[in-house]
């Protein structure tokens, strides 16, 4: 845990009472519930589910609106694991409880959540968190702020993206973003997904948007990036000085058109970032500049090991930040198999197998694409560093 709110017991403790159970919601007396004792019930046992429930994969989560599951689910990926404490040595440390609640038109509540911690004198504020609770039936669904806080936001539409802002909207980087993005869905053979954009200035910002009203891991940041996927939908939450959508990066729209249709986790990571620094560069930075600078601070030495290299990372700075140069290599060899037997060819390489020492899987099937072994493979990738223009 990085940095805590510290409380005074005087003010917190005296204001709420355990019901006796691990993970339950704990309830501030002077809480103005439903004068009605059976809604009343029902309601604080949603509120139980929806929580408990967050342990689980999202999509195990009974408590959560059907109509806007991929909204919420980016909440529950933040309350997921929020009782935990490293320091404490304890999973259940931080305790829910009842801090507001707040009648709603339309059989609808404003709910707000806070996680804290005692020990010994202290207590320590984890997290709060508001989320909006509908009676459907006899009980209650909850839902992400994020559709009430925007409903009265623009909307700009572009091929299969869609923009939510505030004020002004860079229609030309909107069209920019929706070239490339079909340009790569393309190649990958993505049909019909949908990609929509919330845009804010700053992650403070963004969290209120989806209901993390406050949360210790954030502390002293200013910037993120929050999405989820759901189907053929991915929604994106900015939150990185992008009220406008004046920028994006090419780089990271390869990963994020790529995880439509297969995790991340499963394709070889080596290859994935050599097709997203070809197609993209990198750090708001050009294939052309980067290949440039990997030439003058790695390939100027006419002894480097490129074999090495594909088992021990080597970087080099673009702009001060870190580039592997194993990813450059493999952004050569992507160029020089797509020209020659197109991107399924690409696709195989990517699918070959996650990382691993020894790169056995890798070299198997890049032989079988190009004829280059590990035997052979050094010789073979200054050949390619020596012929790129």
């Amino acid at each position: 845990m990085k940095l805590v709110l510290f409380l005074s017991l005087a003010f917190i403790i005296p204001a709420f009472f355990a019901n006796g159970q691990e993970n339950s919601l704990r309830i501030n007396p002077n809480i103005n519930l439903p004068k009605d004792s059976i809604e009343s019930a029902i309601l604080t046992s949603s509120i139980n589910g929806f929580l408990s429930s967050a342990w689980k994969s999202n999509k195990e989560n009974k408590f959560v609106l059907e109509t806007e599951k991929i909204e919420t689910n980016i909440l529950l990926d933040e309350i997921k694991d929020i009782e935990k404490s490293i320091k404490f040595k304890d999973d259940f440390f931080y305790k829910p409880y009842l801090t507001n609640l707040v009648p709603l038109k339309g059989d609808q509540y404003f709910i707000q959540v806070s996680y804290i911690g005692v020990n010994e004198s202290t207590a320590f504020l984890r997290a709060c968190f508001g989320f909006i609770a509908h009676k459907i039936s006899n009980s209650f669904l909850f839902s992400s702020p994020l559709l009430k806080n925007t409903k009265t936001w623009k909307i700009e539409k572009t091929g299969n993206n869609i923009f939510h802002y505030q004020t002004t909207i860079n229609k030309s980087k909107t069209r920019e973003f929706n070239r490339l993005a079909s340009l790569f869905d393309k190649k990958l053979k993505v049909e019909n997904k949908i990609t929509e954009f919330y845009c804010c200035e700053t992650i403070t910002e963004l969290q209120k948007l989806i209901g993390v009203e406050y949360k210790s891991d954030y502390n002293g940041r200013t910037g993120s990036v929050w999405s989820s996927s759901l189907d053929d939908k991915t929604l994106i939450v900015l939150g990185n000085n992008n009220a406008d959508f004046n920028h994006f990066d090419p780089h990271d729209l390869w990963h994020e058109r790529l995880s439509l249709i297969v995790s991340r986790d499963e394709v070889n990571k080596p290859v994935d970032e050599g097709c997203a620094y070809l197609y993209g560069g990198s750090w708001g930075i050009s294939w052309k500049e980067i290949f440039n600078a990997f030439k003058e601070q790695v390939a100027s030495n006419k002894n480097a090991d490129w074999t090495e290299m594909k088992e021990n990372r080597f970087d080099f700075k673009t702009k001060g930040f870190n580039n592997s140069s194993d990813y450059i290599v493999n952004a050569l060899l992507i160029k020089k198999i797509e020209k020659e037997k197109g991107f399924a060819a690409v696709w195989e390489l990517l699918n070959c197998g996650k990382f691993e020492k020894a790169n056995e899987n890798y070299f198997k099937v890049l032989e079988k694409l190009t004829g280059i072994t590990k035997m052979n493979y050094n010789k073979s990738v200054w050949e390619l560093i020596n012929n790129e223009k």
